[in-house]
């Protein structure tokens, strides 16, 4: 029995936020365009459809009034106190703090002037935003209905724009021909393998944070058996059938976002949790505690720099304490702070005592070397104003501990105490290919390009290194996706 076969303009492998972008993109363009989606339709969004945020440059309030409904003159007032504007230029050197100066510079400079014309883009598209004055906020903004609503706005638009959805199907192989053009893929769905012909392809099918062998082979001893705050379907299909192909790997494949989540979390989250009444499980309130192991000492410095620049990385210093675990500790002055709302709505798995002795014992913990970290933590904190702004900070720190902390030193004397058991779980791999910084063409180990092969999201490696800004991924993806999406159209018209 012979094959199904299809054929289309442009083929776009995964239907997360890049790769509906990306097939939105190459329709404006007159493109005839399929995305296989890896999961079943009412799993379809990607790790996109779990998020809430998109990180990007604007010079006043003003900028961010024009991308909402109904504009909160209140909230933006908010916004305006804590982060007046984020300029181009922030936004580089935070990516570049966060990363150590790894990001690739080429593809940084595409990204920080692509970001907010393609907020644009998108709002033109039906998106909006809302202001985010969370106390633990990483940005100022967040999607309307979070990511699940921004898949949801996509997949509409593209459906009306003449896209054709492929569900339940997951790419297997990339097809060259003769003269190395990447001419179509094949791929598996319920019903047995197709061919489908296109004469351009785009990846934008995730990492392999779902894959514990390949996490186990890039990212160390011990990542096979970590928690995935993602989606399961994203196990390096994409990367492994590039690579097949000859294309060049790059970026950071020994690192990844890893976070602080819930010690109760699931193994994995399914985008139809949202809908159903699931709770997020982040419990990014540690730059205002301490954070103490199984062994009740802490080990790290919980405020280096505001959340939204740690957060991607503390799952890593999580993660390499005994048994994987940690425990957040807060006193009284965390509720009036209002630091711990989100953990409210969110059913934080933990603990309240009225001493640090029974809250020690109810987590299982030493209460003398509880009592021991708590004492000559408080002991150690400086004069100066705490000012727990999620945007700036506040220099309160502490000297002289073993690991002093160095921002948002709030003592820890006041009852009831509080503790929640956190662990760490992967987001996604920073490790991809190497692609054109200006087409996201993907470029071949021979040095040159690949002709027909495009990537954008989590495939494209290069930018994030060892730690990430929050909402960074999803702008990039947007971004890229865009660009591999127009770049795409264009070489499928040129071969027309």
């Amino acid at each position: 029995m012979m094959e199904d076969e299809y054929y289309y303009d442009v083929v776009v492998v995964g239907g997360g936020n890049a790769g509906l972008c990306a097939a939105q993109a190459a329709l404006d363009l007159g493109a005839s365009v399929a995305v296989l989606e890896k999961a079943p339709r009412d799993e379809r969004g990607g790790n996109s459809a779990l998020t809430g945020h998109m990180r990007f440059p604007y010079d006043s309030v003003d900028d961010l009034a024009v991308l909402m409904d109904d504009p909160n003159q209140d909230d933006l007032a908010v916004i305006h106190d804590r982060l007046p504007r984020r300029s181009k230029e922030d936004l580089w050197d935070e990516v570049m703090r966060t990363t150590a100066g790894k990001a690739d510079k080429d593809l940084l400079t595409t990204h920080v002037n692509n970001a907010y014309p393609t907020i644009m883009w998108l709002r033109g598209k039906g998106h909006a935003w809302l202001p985010n004055v969370a106390a633990t906020a990483g940005n100022t903004t967040q999607m309307a209905g979070r990511g699940y609503k921004l898949q949801e706005r996509h997949y509409r638009n593209v459906e009306r724009s003449g896209g054709q959805l492929h569900y339940e199907t997951s790419m297997t192989e990339i097809l060259v021909n003769s003269r190395g053009e990447v001419d179509g893929v094949r791929a598996i769905a319920p019903e047995g393998f197709r061919t489908i012909r296109a004469k351009a392809v785009i990846l934008a099918c995730g990492g392999f944070e779902a894959n514990p062998e390949m996490r186990a082979k890039y990212l160390g001893a011990g990542w096979d058996t970590v928690k995935n705050r993602g989606v399961p379907y994203n196990t390096g299909d994409g990367i492994n059938a590039a690579l097949a192909v000859g294309a060049m790997p790059f970026g950071s494949f020994t690192s990844c976002h890893a976070s602080p989540q819930d010690i109760e979390r699931p193994a994995y989250t399914l985008p139809s949790s949202v809908p159903n009444g699931g709770v997020r499980t982040s419990r990014y309130a540690y730059p205002y505690s301490i954070m103490v192991n199984l062994e009740g000492t802490r080990f790290v410095d919980e405020a280096s720099d505001v959340r939204g620049r740690t957060y991607a990385k503390m799952g890593w210093s999580v993660r390499a304490q005994t048994g994987g675990v940690a425990y957040q500790l807060f006193d009284a002055k965390a509720r009036r702070f209002g630091l711990l709302e989100d953990y409210d709505r969110n059913n934080a798995t933990g603990v309240t005592a009225s001493s640090l002795d029974e809250l020690a014992k109810k987590t299982g913990l030493d209460p003398e070397k509880v009592r021991a970290t708590v004492t000559a933590y408080n002991a150690a904190i400086q004069p100066g104003k705490l000012d727990p702004n999620p945007f700036g900070l506040d220099g309160k720190r502490t000297n002289g501990l073993a690991i002093d902390k160095s921002n948002y030193s709030i003592s820890i004397d006041e009852g009831p105490f509080e503790a929640y058991g956190v662990c760490c779980a992967i987001t996604f791999t920073f490790g991809g290919l190497l692609v054109d910084a200006k087409t996201a063409q993907v470029q071949h180990t021979a040095g040159r390009a690949i002709p027909g092969l495009y990537t954008a999201g989590e495939m494209l490696g290069g930018l994030w290194h060892g730690n990430y800004p929050s909402g960074s991924g999803m702008m990039a993806g947007a971004v890229f996706g865009r660009i591999a999406g127009e770049h795409a159209a264009r070489t499928a018209a040129a071969n027309a």
